[in-house]
């Protein structure tokens, strides 16, 4: 008799589950076929303060330079990097003075 409530129950929840997903979809594609009207722009652009010199005036400057460095280059300063760390110095001392 459980097995049958159990069954019932899972039933409903699927087909809620299913019909739920059916909503969702329909919803969807009608939103996707719907166009606003574009609203008129009063407001007067603000760029964002990070673009902004010391004056207050657009930067015509790059903000952010890349150099680009060799797969080895990028290896030797990581290594250089790790083995600089206080934690890793001190681990290998304390093993260098048990031996």
């Amino acid at each position: 008799m459980l097995h049958i409530l159990y069954l019932i129950a899972f039933t409903v929840v699927a087909f809620l589950a299913i019909g739920n997903l059916i909503r969702n979809l329909v919803q969807f594609s009608v939103d996707s076929q719907h166009h606003y009207a574009p609203t008129p722009s009063r407001q007067q652009y603000a760029p964002h303060p990070e673009l902004l010199d010391e004056t207050g005036r657009l930067t015509s400057e790059p903000l952010l330079v890349m150099k680009s460095i060799t797969v080895d280059d990028a290896r030797a300063r990581l290594d250089a990097l790790y083995n600089d760390l206080p934690s890793y110095n001190n681990a290998s001392d304390t093993e260098e003075s048990a031996s």
